[in-house]
């Protein structure tokens, strides 16, 4: 999409966090799951990167603030030891420290998505200069990155094609996980007879020509 140059001399320039909300998360060793309360697997920089909390995850409470409780479609930035950026589908869980949730009331999230994005290198590069201790970025690094927002009617032009594109990426990542859920718990009862499809009936397909 081309835009002319007193178009583009219409566009605001400000920072990551003028457009969204970076909350970073909880020590949740310190949020333990107490009695009679299931938790919520804790969501990790590993969690993040394999894009699914295992059962061996460690477990926070359940009732944990909202800011730091992700759900489906959650954009996640990881920004100390391995920094990472994606969109969660591994169902509800809690935000460890060292991870972003972002969000905005402002703006669409293919829009922070992207920009994030896109000062993603700079940041990898912050976060090795600090890999003596622990390699990270600092806030003030979202502070200093650099951000256009175009006008309100070119802004809705690019989410009408954008957005639904991040949402149908979210929608098969969680019909994904969902699907090898119902495997797992299938394959066990498959394997040891305890469900038995000796008769069903696949359908065939016709031999006809029509």
């Amino acid at each position: 999409m081309a835009f002319s140059a007193s178009e583009s001399s219409d566009w605001n320039t400000a920072s990551l966090l003028d457009i969204a909300s970076y909350k970073n998360g909880l020590a949740m060793q310190r949020f333990r799951p107490v009695e009679d309360d299931p938790g919520l697997p804790v969501l990790k920089i590993r969690e993040l990167s394999q894009g699914y909390c295992g059962s061996d995850a460690e477990r926070c409470r359940s009732d944990i603030d909202e800011s730091v409780t992700i759900h489906d479609g959650d954009l996640v930035f990881s920004w100390s030891g391995t920094l990472l950026l994606d969109f969660w589908s591994g169902g509800n869980a809690g935000l460890n420290q060292h991870l972003f949730k972002v969000t905005s009331d402002a703006y669409p999230s293919w829009f922070y998505y992207m920009w994030t994005k896109k000062h993603m290198r700079r940041f990898i590069m912050l976060a090795k200069d600090r890999a003596t201790t622990m390699g990270h970025i600092k806030r003030s690094a979202l502070q200093e990155s650099k951000v256009l927002i175009p006008p309100a009617d070119v802004m809705a032009e690019l989410s009408a094609k954008m957005q639904p594109i991040v949402d149908e990426i979210i929608g098969l990542k969680v019909q994904s996980r969902k699907l090898g859920e119902l495997r797992d718990a299938l394959l066990p009862k498959l394997m040891s007879g305890e469900i038995d499809i000796s008769q069903v009936e696949l359908p065939t397909k016709s031999n006809e020509i029509g």
